[in-house]
């Protein structure tokens, strides 16, 4: 098979681990012009500082000796198969790292044989990039589960960052649809990378030039609707990770049926909604000091999609607003629903001056359509409604339901939500922005 096959093959197939930060492109070359990005796997990763970094993202494989239930790749699946060798991904980092096209590369793998066979194909990729041809780009590599941890070891002395998948989010999940993986097996190598990035830390403390075991940390990703769990299970599985094993992300992927398996939910269309949800309450936990059970309950399990989270949650907790602007502290102001982090230092640093009131949050380019409910300026109170939970909840629901771009392709056109596809709108324009900045 000619390797420009396999790469078709085998950069689509990586559009479904959505564990890096990424967007995809299908922009295609022009007379004249420089790059393309069409077919080659480009994706965008976001360095510490800021900077964005393009990656080319392929598997090694997808032949697969699995047969989890909702995979593309599962074994008993038809569809054309490709292999890269290690040289050969060598050769395509390397050359398009030389045309400008790449900073770095984003390598998974379907499971060839069993775990350490992959992983020892995958080791040996990166050692040539590191050590023969001394590239010192971006690279961001799966983590097989049920590989050795000395395999593991080699291979995050090599990379910037790792991810161990757990895609579905509960052991009985995993006995149903994915029986060959277990919860141990996927927790097991996770927990190795955490303990082995800390005393990476520890050892760069007193060593100045001890070397560094994946330096950007480590992500995993949850699918999301192919089984019956709640948002609350999920959240708390989440927020467990972030804090048991110093996950940097949790990337969320809504899931698209690519099978007729009886035990898969018939779905209509794909929760894109919901995963967008999830990505904003994700925000919540890492940067807005909410944790899982603020947000939800075993009596309120998941989020209300017409509103975002932080508003849920706010009216559900209406006895602690209205908020006042000028008396507040920072922790009481980040919890108002519209308002984010860079806001709160604007409130912060303004009234150091003098007391605000609406119109000078208005100059501060606070954005007000949602926290005029929750605030008051002055004492005085500004919403267009009467402060009262269901009218402020009718009012914003309507708001946002005339906003909404409803998706016009048939419903068993839905492709499986990715970065290096365009997903169709299911939620309001202005909320795309959120699930990036955070800012709600």
């Amino acid at each position: 098979m000619e390797i420009q096959e396999k790469l078709k093959i085998l950069s689509a197939a990586a559009k479904y681990d959505v564990s890096c930060s990424s967007s995809g492109s299908k922009r295609k070359n022009t007379q004249g012009g420089l790059g393309n990005a069409s077919e080659s796997g480009i994706c965008h990763s976001f360095a510490a500082d800021g900077r964005c970094i393009s990656l080319l993202k392929i598997l090694l494989t997808n032949y697969c000796c699995y047969d989890c239930a909702y995979c593309v790749n599962r074994f008993t699946n038809d569809l054309p198969r490709a292999m890269f060798t290690p040289d050969e991904i060598v050769s395509l980092t390397i050359n398009f790292y030389k045309r400008n096209y790449i900073e770095g590369l984003f390598l998974s793998s379907a499971v060839y044989k069993n775990p350490n066979y992959t992983m020892e194909l995958l080791i040996e990729v990166v050692s040539k990039l590191r050590e023969k041809e001394n590239f010192n780009g971006y690279i961001h590599l799966k983590a097989i589960p049920g590989a050795d941890s000395a395999l593991i070891k080699k291979a995050g002395q090599l990379v910037d960052r790792m991810s161990v998948n757990i895609e579905l989010p509960s052991s009985s999940s995993l006995k149903l649809l994915a029986p060959q993986k277990t919860k141990e097996t996927i927790l097991k190598p996770m927990s190795f990378i955490g303990s082995q990035i800390n005393a990476s830390k520890y050892e760069k403390r007193i060593y100045r030039n001890a070397p560094s075991f994946v330096p950007a940390g480590q992500s995993s990703q949850l699918i999301i609707g192919a089984t019956p769990e709640s948002d609350f299970q999920i959240l708390r599985l989440s927020e467990k990770l972030y804090k048991g094993f110093g996950l940097k992300r949790v990337y969320y992927s809504a899931y698209v049926p690519v099978s007729n398996n009886p035990k898969l939910p018939a779905l209509n269309s794909p929760p894109l909604l919901r995963e967008h949800r999830l990505y904003q309450a994700d925000w919540l936990l890492r940067f807005y000091g909410f944790s899982s059970e603020d947000l939800l309950n075993e009596n309120n399990p998941n989020f209300d999609t017409h509103l975002d989270p932080k508003t849920d949650w706010a009216l559900r907790n209406i006895d602690k607003f209205p908020i006042e602007i000028n008396k507040a502290s920072t922790r009481e102001l980040i919890k108002i629903p519209g308002i984010g982090v860079r806001s709160v230092r604007k409130i912060a640093s303004a009234r150091r001056v003098h007391s605000l009131d609406f119109d000078d949050l208005k100059k501060l380019g606070v954005v007000l359509k949602r926290a005029q409910y929750f605030i008051t300026c002055k004492g005085r109170y500004y919403g267009s409604v009467s402060f009262n939970d269901q009218l402020i909840k009718e009012t914003l629901k309507n708001n946002v339901n005339s906003k909404f771009i409803y998706n016009s392709r048939p419903s068993n056109n839905y492709e499986q939500l990715s970065f290096l596809t365009s997903a169709p709108a299911s939620y309001i324009p202005s909320d795309t922005f959120t699930s990036i900045s955070g800012e709600l």
